[in-house]
């Protein structure tokens, strides 16, 4: 496997496939949805030959981590052999679930955060990376409500799932801000909070995104993780913050909806690139995770 560096990469959609194939335009790396390409034969042949080219990473959404009835195995094997013939640098999931009673469903619902959560979801993390013989990194959601029977806080509960089943962490700075703010958090503190629970090296990746902002009859505003806009200013004040204290880590621009042209995104990178680069002149004393 190709790593992925700690620069700023794009996701890369069918869209743009063409584009990346014929003109081979300037990107650290490229993430994919892993589900994309497990019965699209013709897709699972462009992306070969793109990954060629350039480091790679696989996003699965559908593994449903936080699922009691078990990882699919169906799923699982499938995921399992995508990874053999693409050998990428990153494989991630998030932290939700999505299927119950063998009914697959088509979103990332959130999870409670408890101990029996914990435990079935540690247990169906550590089947995922004995199967794939290597470590999954877990991504924080974005959320819309909280269960009042919550036990644990959302970076608690990660930390914790990465004491147990030794799994890494995919922080969405995004998702901390749609999240805190629907919830009517402080997004600058709940970032503060992961960078505090989790240590830093399990932090491999960041994702960043745009997000849509609805106002409600009652003049509240609802948040929506569509990706399908450029990243906010809040957003990017959230991300310099979380790089101050973990210094440079692979990054990724998403976006999934509305899809613009290819160099909006490489615009969007270039973005974040700056930022990164910006950071590594500076060279931050970012190895102990409980400095913020």
């Amino acid at each position: 496997a190709i790593p992925i560096p700690a620069a700023a990469g794009v996701g890369l959609r069918f869209a743009h496939h063409r584009r990346v194939r014929e003109q081979r335009p300037a990107a650290a790396w490229f993430e994919v949805h892993a589900e994309n390409y497990f019965a699209d034969a013709a897709a699972l042949d462009a992306l070969s030959d793109i990954r060629g080219d350039y480091p790679l990473s696989l996003h699965a959404v559908g593994l449903s981590l936080g699922s009691a009835d078990g990882i699919d195995a169906t799923h699982l094997q499938r995921l399992v052999q995508l990874e053999r013939q693409l050998a990428p640098g990153l494989v991630s999931d998030h932290l939700s679930w999505s299927r119950a009673g063998g009914v697959q469903l088509p979103d990332l619902l959130p999870l409670p955060y408890t101990e029996d959560t914990l435990t079935v979801l540690a247990a169906n993390v550590e089947r995922v990376q004995q199967a794939l013989g290597r470590q999954l990194l877990v991504e924080n959601p974005s959320s819309y409500l909280q269960f009042a029977h919550n036990t644990l806080g959302e970076a608690e509960f990660l930390a914790a799932l990465v004491q147990r089943s030794g799994c890494g962490v995919l922080l969405d700075v995004n998702n901390i801000e749609v999240s805190a703010r629907n919830r009517g958090g402080n997004p600058g503190a709940e970032l503060d909070a992961y960078l505090y629970e989790l240590p830093a090296d399990a932090i491999g990746e960041i994702h960043l995104a745009g997000h849509a902002v609805k106002a409600l009859d009652d003049g509240s505003l609802l948040r929506i993780d569509d990706h399908g806009s450029r990243v906010s200013a809040a957003v990017w004040q959230l991300y310099e913050r979380a790089l101050a204290v973990l210094g440079p880590r692979p990054t990724l621009i998403e976006w999934d909806t509305r899809i613009p042209a290819f160099e909006v995104l490489a615009d969007e990178a270039a973005r974040a690139q700056r930022r990164l680069d910006r950071l590594a002149i500076s060279a931050p004393q970012a190895c102990d995770a409980h400095t913020v």
